[in-house]
């Protein structure tokens, strides 16, 4: 990383001016770390190129609340970045802006809540879904396993009953081909060469490279999609909708004359697709690194474990009411998510028009980076920012505290629309749940490979 001295009329003028390197190029993790350090020598705000692209770099509580929360309406455009430009073509909900954006996003989050999610009705899905995943765990005879791929099939299943209306089977060949390229989307984004493809699109696309298996693969999850929203308008009845898809063809239904419509199948696919990639694996990872977790810090899983036997017991299902009596449990939960940094860079912003924050005049069309790893590890509102330590989030007598810098899933309007979904699969912790449901019955330990 170079800076450069000499003055840049359009830039934030009172920044520091970065350039990335080729030779800079790391993993999303270790970019941020880097992020941050330069905070220290250059401030909060720091623009910087990632090859033609302007961005800014936003690092600390402070100077994320205050883009995403304070001036909100100032940083709720995403960028046009090459792969998801590729996979959507500009529609959906994740990439999309402006009147398209608002509409999707305002559909989604009420048709979720109306299917429950963050409510009874979508607990009693996760606890059915739950009984597989206890079942296919029995099933091991406790013997050693790799969690990933039942993790991967009880979360997914969950988003599956709300956008499809129905499971499948952890049997299910075709399914768990799916799962491995959702997989393989995020490892991709978040890789050297996905940042590369983003950087310089039309070079990587003359490479020879990973990049073009997975996008035939997204191709394969398109086609899977495509085909479920046919026998959804086969079987479509407006009067009784069964998930997501059937509300959103009903509302194109009702809007087919109008012209200005935004529910049609150029951005049904790229939603559906959205909810079901991210929503699997942002939840499934982080229940995986829980259980590593758990497996490193013994004494702390026997802990969470005799609070849930003490105020559950071992012969009934937990509900999410349970949580406010489960303080320590709810702590470990939280820092497993401050801890993993599951999105170090934060999912980049873009500035729709010229806009004014902090004094600093940051143009339009510029990236904008809310280093969430800057949030979850700045010691001046984390004790031990890079250890794990459940005390974060317990006051002296033991009882739950909240954190205002605990951002996992961002902030502001542009905050994941799956929130509170994902934490209820995380939170629904003891036995008939997707994660805590292990120390319940089990102890979890790693062994060697």
């Amino acid at each position: 990383m170079k800076k450069i001295f000499n003055n840049w009329s359009e830039a934030c003028t009172k920044t520091s001016l970065i350039v990335l390197l080729l030779s800079s190029v790391q993993r999303a993790q270790e970019l941020s770390s880097s992020m941050y350090n330069l905070s220290e020598r250059y401030g909060p705000v720091v623009t910087v190129y990632l090859g033609p692209q302007r961005a800014v770099a936003l690092i600390g509580y402070e100077a994320v609340k205050d883009a995403l929360v304070n001036q909100g309406d100032d940083f709720t455009g995403r960028g046009p970045l090459p792969f998801f430009m590729k996979v959507t073509n500009g529609y959906g909900l994740a990439i999309s802006n402006g009147e398209r954006w608002r509409q999707l996003r305002h559909f989604t989050l009420t048709t979720l809540k109306d299917f429950g999610m963050g409510r009874k009705g979508m607990e009693q899905w996760i606890q059915e879904e739950s009984k597989y995943l206890v079942a296919r765990i029995h099933g091991t005879k406790a013997s050693p396993f790799d969690p990933t791929y039942f993790l991967s099939c009880s979360v997914s299943n969950v988003i599956c009953c709300l956008v499809f209306g129905q499971r499948f089977d952890y049997n299910d060949d075709h399914f768990l081909h799916l799962l491995q390229i959702t997989a393989a989307i995020l490892e991709f984004t978040s890789s050297p060469s996905g940042l590369l493809y983003d950087i310089f699109p039309q070079l990587m696309e003359c490479l020879p490279g990973r990049h073009h298996k997975l996008f035939t693969g997204i191709e394969e999850l398109k086609k899977f999609i495509r085909k479920n929203i046919q026998e959804h308008e086969d079987t479509l009845d407006m009067s009784s909708p069964r998930d997501y898809i059937d509300c959103f063809l009903t509302r194109a239904n009702m809007e087919k004359d109008l012209p200005t419509t935004e529910f049609n199948n150029d951005n049904l696919v790229p939603t559906v697709l959205n909810l079901f990639a991210a929503g699997t694996d942002s939840t499934s990872s982080t229940i995986k690194f829980a259980l590593s977790v758990l497996s490193k810090y013994p004494k702390i899983q026997e802990k969470m474990q005799q609070e849930i036997d003490t105020v559950i017991g071992r012969n009934r299902d937990p509900f999410m009411q349970d949580r406010k009596s489960l303080p320590f449990t709810d702590a470990v939960l939280h820092e497993i998510q401050r801890f993993m940094d599951f999105v170090p860079m934060g999912v980049p912003h873009y500035t729709l028009r010229d806009i004014l924050f902090r004094s600093y005049r940051i143009p339009k069309d510029t990236l904008i980076f809310p280093i969430l790893h800057s949030v979850l590890k700045e010691e001046k509102h984390w004790v031990s920012p890079f250890s794990f330590n459940p005390e974060h989030f317990l006051d002296h007598n033991g009882n739950f505290k909240k954190n205002p810098a605990f951002m996992p899933f961002a902030a502001g309007k542009r905050a994941c629309v799956g929130e509170s979904l994902a934490r209820m699969d995380i939170d629904l912790s003891p036995e008939q749940s997707s994660f805590v449901n292990v120390p319940r019955t089990y102890r979890v330990i790693a062994t060697p490979r």
